[in-house]
């Protein structure tokens, strides 16, 4: 266990292995494996050196157990039970274009895909031989492109069978091509004409730890001719399969017992993860900082995203070959929103290069002293992200604290970002909208009332007490905000979000001015995450990404006390910070400048300290 615990507790918070240990807990033995009475039991060093991730004693038989004395002249068998009885947590891996990547990668690909399997998480991998510069899927009925899908396709089992393990094979025949449900106008792809036919075929393998790899070829259902599929259109079908949505009932049959048959799928198989291993890497962003999109809120973000993609597409179009590196992210973009969408809210998605996918995690044997780089382990992300359901960075750091997380980390990459964190998410809800109309100071625009339609007051007051686990002197509160409230940013169904005033500085007459109004100052006054969604989902960084690319471009000012856990999290994410003097209260900002304009400085310090706290329990109390 030395290994395995020394993995948790470099790449996870304790709140983040504790929610990995609930989920995924691999000291629970499986109940689906081979009776095998030939394969005697690997040592604890083996099984670091095979596969380094060292889980001590984690699948040897009991003690008591192995040394009872049994009379037989072979070793004793272990006993298997041959159904699924617990839930197989399973991540659906797509390979792009592995004919452009080298053996060495591929086989630390394979060791990552083992290590994934033996924390908990079982893979099956599907192989997209498309190469970059083609449009057209391969043409399974010529030998040359045929030969290319089953080459790749062993190749990828051949570099994960080079480690220890229980190994992997390619699947063939588990995939049916029907002649309906080739174009439906459903935006959500419950139906499709790839499936998978043989569901037995597939977790056979799987229950048994084995990595099923499955080649783009379809066979139809009616003449068992092969025809050319996308890499897409099967992960499509194996991501219905596992949801349990590919139940085909007949008309006679009772809708319950069909319900009840969905039920008992969907306990079998818990699709978790989707992974994309592409050599173009993550989903670029269009902001001017080369790099990739850390994490995307599809509920919030997709359309957007998918609109700069392909507006880029277009003005590229005839430049190189540009273009198709966009349109590469494009149908990835689509793949995951439209896999996502059939999954539970929990389920999530990764997109990252196959090299990234190949870090080992051990030391770098170099460092490089320029750059800060010591001993520290290489983050995998893949492994990363089953530990914590997180990416490496955080979505809502700037920009260059992310290249030096980076650095520091010792994961130099030929961009600053290539990877990219994938959920459904949640919607967010910023009132008054931004776009329509500007968050600023001279704005003639009334300020924003607690009793505009669009707000919940008593949802918006719950998550306040909830996040801050203090009871709110309500109407004291309402007295002080009433006139002065800038906007709300709200999160799903107010699991998160945010409370923004215009604050006048002390000295400033407030009198509506034009000068008074100039000089009045953007402050964060409450921000805030319910209990249960703290520290998972990225319902924090989802809110501050709002105030900072939305709200607030120009800049905010906040304030927390000085022994607030959470200060941790907003040093990583301010520009400036301030320790008060004389008071309790640190204080942030994210507006640029501010420490060499005096008058700015001023203001800030000037809001931060005269705010006074609206709290029931303990009004007294001077911070």
């Amino acid at each position: 266990m030395d290994l395995f615990l020394d993995v948790l507790s470099s790449t996870a918070t304790k709140r983040d292995a504790r929610s990995y240990l609930s989920r995924f807990d691999p000291r629970k033995p499986s109940t689906q494996r081979l009776k095998d009475s030939r394969v005697p039991h690997k040592s604890v060093k083996d099984q670091e050196n095979g596969l380094g991730v060292n889980l001590g004693n984690l699948y040897l038989p009991a003690r008591a157990i192995d040394e009872s004395p049994v009379f037989t002249q072979a070793p004793p068998p272990r006993l298997f039970i041959d159904t699924l009885t617990e839930t197989l947590h399973v991540a659906l891996v797509k390979i792009r274009a592995p004919q452009i990547v080298d053996d060495v990668t591929l086989q630390s690909v394979g060791h990552t895909l083992s290590q994934l399997a033996r924390l908990g998480l079982s893979c099956v991998v599907v192989v997209d031989s498309e190469g970059r510069q083609e449009d057209q899927v391969l043409d399974v009925k010529r030998d040359g492109d045929y030969r290319i899908a089953v080459e790749q396709a062993d190749r990828i089992v051949a570099a994960i069978e080079h480690h220890r393990g229980q190994g992997a094979r390619r699947l063939d025949s588990v995939i049916g091509v029907s002649a309906g449900n080739e174009r439906l106008p459903s935006s959500i792809k419950v139906r499709g004409r790839v499936q998978v036919t043989h569901r037995s075929l597939l977790l056979a393998p799987l229950g048994r730890g084995v990595i099923p790899v499955i080649a783009p070829i379809g066979y139809t259902l009616d003449t068992q001719t092969t025809v050319p599929v996308t890499a897409d259109e099967v992960v499509l079908a194996l991501t219905r399969e596992f949801a349990g949505l590919q139940v085909t009932a007949l008309q006679e049959e009772d809708p319950h017992k069909v319900a009840e048959s969905v039920k008992t799928l969907q306990k079998q198989i818990s699709l978790d993860r989707i992974i994309l291993l592409d050599p173009e890497g993550g989903i670029p962003s269009t902001d001017g900082t080369n790099r990739s999109h850390v994490f995307i809120n599809l509920e919030q973000e997709y359309q957007g995203i998918e609109n700069e993609l392909l507006k880029t597409a277009k003005d590229s179009s005839g430049k190189s070959n540009h273009h198709l590196v966009v349109d590469v992210h494009v149908r990835n973009l689509r793949l995951l929103q439209n896999t996502l969408a059939l999954l539970p809210p929990s389920s999530s998605a990764l997109l990252t290069t196959p090299q990234d996918a190949a870090n080992s995690g051990r030391p770098l044997k170099k460092s490089s002293r320029s750059l800060g780089v010591g001993t520290r382990r290489q983050r995998n992300p893949l492994i990363h992200n089953l530990l914590t359901d997180k990416p490496v960075l955080s979505s809502s750091l700037p920009s260059s604290r992310s290249r030096q997380s980076l650095i520091q980390e010792g994961n130099l990459f030929s961009r600053a970002s290539p990877m990219t964190f994938v959920k459904r998410g949640m919607p967010v809800s910023i009132i008054p909208d931004p776009s329509l109309q500007p968050w600023t100071q001279s704005s003639p625009a009334p300020f924003l009332q607690l009793s505009d339609p669009r707000i919940d007051l008593p949802r918006l007051v719950n998550l306040i007490e909830d996040s801050f686990n203090r009871k709110l002197d309500i109407s004291d509160y309402f007295s002080r905000i009433a006139s002065r409230i800038a906007g709300v940013i709200v999160a799903g169904e107010y699991e998160g979000g945010a409370l923004f005033t215009w604050e006048t500085p002390p000295g400033v007459p407030d009198d509506g001015s034009q000068e008074s109004r100039e000089r009045m100052v953007p402050y964060l006054d409450k921000f805030a995450v319910l209990k249960r969604s703290q520290g998972s989902g990225g319902v924090a960084d989802i809110v501050f990404k709002a105030m900072v690319r939305d709200c607030f471009p120009n800049g905010v000012c906040w304030r927390s006390r000085r022994d607030n856990p959470v200060n941790k999290w907003y040093f990583e994410r301010a520009k400036g910070t301030w320790k008060m003097p004389d008071t309790n209260w640190t204080m942030f900002w994210t507006t640029e400048g501010v420490e060499t304009s005096r008058q700015t400085f001023l203001d800030y310090e000037g809001v931060c300290k005269a705010v006074i706290p609206s709290w029931a329990d303990n009004k007294a109390v001077v911070d």
